[in-house]
């Protein structure tokens, strides 16, 4: 049966601009192409450079950081079932559907789970947090620092973590759509795990993830006693590979040749640079957005600039106005859960001024196809304003 990939694809490459994937570099596109032995020399010293690199990116001296073959849930997933058992209590922060299934996946493994949940479209509050961890004896506090859903940054991160630890509550933070695209800083900040995914942030693929323990949790994870439900995701297991060049299973080893290329390229740009390209990028495109006319999702103080929340105007249907983007002018952005939103992703290879244009342009045309009154040159004036004076940070 001949069913060739040409005959789906489209004829043209899409500008990925959503909440993830994210378009690749010609370098971390050309890793990905090579097979290697998943054992050996040469995956080793793979292995150990990707760890170094990670240290940085992560902003932690701590040496447990772990491959795991599969999407930023399966890293989740990593976290909570090395950390939670029958009789551990969790406390959720909820700004939306990512944040939750950190709070599902803890009840699936027999946590016993409290959930403060945030009004929608606001961070969480440390005072809220706090009352609650006085309130009850937790084990575990699972946040995200951006839920893409509906494009909240948890601001006050660093104080919920630090909070935590004072408590003597482990601290799981969720990174998939931040890590690398703003500021994280796992040691000072006293986070006990963070999980990322390749294919956001990174601007590596999908199916490679991240996830670090810091030196503070990783004996209670060696210490367990409790029976393991999962064999894959078993970091005392994970950690024979990852950290004592032996087998566990067969490593995805082209994800993490990309992973490796994506990372170095992080590196090369140092995080300060990369925060501040992700930060004048977003805000311009923001500008733009509300020079055109429409509103954003999320007040200035609570807005995650690594994925920016676009409200639709009434009576303009989301679905079409993705559809014209994605047929017509080859730029994809995403929609929401449930939410009367559009998000475009501001995290890696998105934030150049060229796709910002495009994208732009794209989404002012689709908009006024589906109805709504949209100042378009207002727009890309804005956002030539913007970009014109951090022309050498956005290139």
């Amino acid at each position: 049966m001949d069913l060739p990939l040409d005959s789906i694809l489209p004829n043209e490459p899409l500008l990925l601009m959503g909440a993830g994937p994210v378009p690749v570099s010609q370098k971390v596109a050309m890793a990905n192409s090579v097979v290697i032995n998943h054992l050996g020399d040469t995956m080793s010293q793979v292995i150990e450079r990707v760890r170094l690199m990670s240290q940085y990116v992560f902003q932690t001296q701590s040496k447990h950081i772990i491959g795991v073959a599969g999407p930023g849930s399966a890293a989740m997933e990593m976290a909570i079932t090395n950390l939670v058992w029958p009789g551990r209590k969790v406390l959720s922060i909820q700004n939306g559907f990512f944040s939750a299934r950190l709070a599902e996946m803890a009840k699936r493994n027999g946590a016993e789970v409290t959930v403060y949940e945030t009004p929608v479209g606001q961070a969480a509050n440390p005072e809220e947090v706090e009352k609650l961890l006085q309130e009850h004896d937790f084990d575990v506090l699972t946040i995200v620092q951006g839920e893409t859903s509906c494009t909240v940054w948890n601001r006050e991160l660093a104080s919920i973590t630090q909070m935590a630890r004072r408590y003597g509550v482990l601290s799981v933070v969720d990174a998939v759509c931040t890590l690398s695209t703003m500021p994280l800083e796992m040691d000072n900040w006293q986070v006990d795990v963070v999980i990322t995914g390749g294919q956001k942030g990174l601007a590596s693929i999908p199916g490679v993830s991240l996830i670090a323990f810091s030196e503070h949790v990783w004996p209670i994870i060696l210490e367990r006693t409790a029976p393991m439900p999962h064999w894959c995701l078993d970091v005392r297991l994970a950690r024979q590979f990852w950290e004592e060049k032996g087998y566990h299973y067969t490593a995805p080893v082209s994800g993490i040749l990309a992973l490796h290329e994506a990372l170095r390229q992080v590196c090369l740009e140092t995080l300060d640079k990369r925060f501040n390209r992700h930060e004048v990028c977003s805000i311009a495109l923001q500008s733009a957005v509300e020079a055109m006319g429409l509103e954003l999702f999320v007040d200035t103080h609570s807005r995650l600039n690594s994925v920016v929340g676009i409200s639709l105007p009434q009576g303009v249907d989301g679905k079409q106005v993705l559809s014209t983007m994605s047929k017509q002018y080859k730029v994809e952005i995403s929609g929401s859960f449930g939410l009367p939103i559009v998000r475009i992703g501001q995290m890696g290879e998105q934030s150049r001024a060229h796709n910002l244009f495009r994208t732009l342009h794209a989404l002012g045309m689709s908009m006024k196809q589906s109805g709504a009154v949209i100042d378009l040159p207002s727009g890309m004036a804005a956002l030539e304003r913007a970009l014109d004076v951090n022309d050498t940070v956005t290139a």
